[in-house]
């Protein structure tokens, strides 16, 4: 009861667990998610011809839904049959059917989930990134021009640090993303209303504990009021490191 609920939380070997399951998705999705819509912003950027077509096109994943792009890599692209897209792509080449979701070692089910994940939001950070590639000055690059600067010391000297409120705000939301993911880890790993002991992120682990056979509301309040602490603590700290919002960004 009160304060005993948030120590059995934090003693809690499952409420644990769920933490570095989060912590390991992150490590992955964040930098990886950074790398390719900052790539793809600047691919995007230098395009001269129908660039409003790709702009769309990488920004269009944004608009499915979390739901029915899970089922979709669950029941067509990573299902453990040969009729599977990935599993008919790797018989193509002699290897035989991977069940992506029914194994912990190797984990395969984090590459389905990894890869949902990516494909749904790489195009919303590719849309902030490009809107702050459009605001540095042209006046910086032209000047790098003439001082014979090109490829990667005009990225490293001039779009980076220019992009480093964006690239600020993209790190922030990424990793609070990463913290509330739920929709892919259920609907890929669970199975007729259970779910595997393995890669339970926190919001999965919460979700059984105040709404499962248990009905714990008050452990599982307790975990969210943590969570919750930890995605502020985590998010100020972020923004201290990297001094978002100081006088210039």
């Amino acid at each position: 009861m009160g304060l005993g609920n948030y120590l059995d939380m934090l003693r809690d070997p499952a409420f644990r667990s769920s933490l570095v399951t989060f912590l390991a998705f992150a490590v992955f999705i964040v930098p990886t998610t950074f790398v390719i819509s900052l790539g793809a912003a600047l691919l995007v950027a230098r395009t001269r011809v129908m660039q409003s077509f790709f702009r769309s096109v990488f920004f269009l994943p944004t608009a499915c839904s979390y739901v029915v792009a899970s089922l979709i890599w669950k029941m067509s692209i990573f299902s453990g049959i040969r009729s599977g897209l990935a599993n008919g792509v790797l018989g193509w080449f002699g290897v035989d059917s991977i069940p992506w979701l029914s194994l912990a070692d190797p984990p395969w089910y984090w590459l389905v989930i990894v890869t949902a994940r990516l494909w749904l939001q790489v195009g919303f950070y590719m849309i902030l990134f490009l809107a702050g590639i459009q605001r540095i000055s042209p006046t910086l690059y032209e000047a790098a021009a003439i001082d014979g600067a090109e490829g990667w010391k005009v990225f490293r000297h001039i779009t980076l640090p220019q992009l480093r409120a964006t690239s600020t705000a993209v790190l922030l939301l990424l990793l609070i993303n990463a913290f509330q993911a739920f929709d892919e880890f259920y609907n890929i790993l669970s199975t007729f209303g259970t779910y595997p002991p393995y890669a339970r992120p926190p919001l999965v682990y919460l979700y059984y504990t105040a709404l499962g056979s248990g009905q714990d509301f008050g452990h599982g309040s307790a975990g969210a009021v943590i969570l919750t602490l930890i995605i502020a603590i985590v998010a100020v700290v972020q923004g201290r490191i990297l001094r978002l919002g100081d006088r210039g960004d």
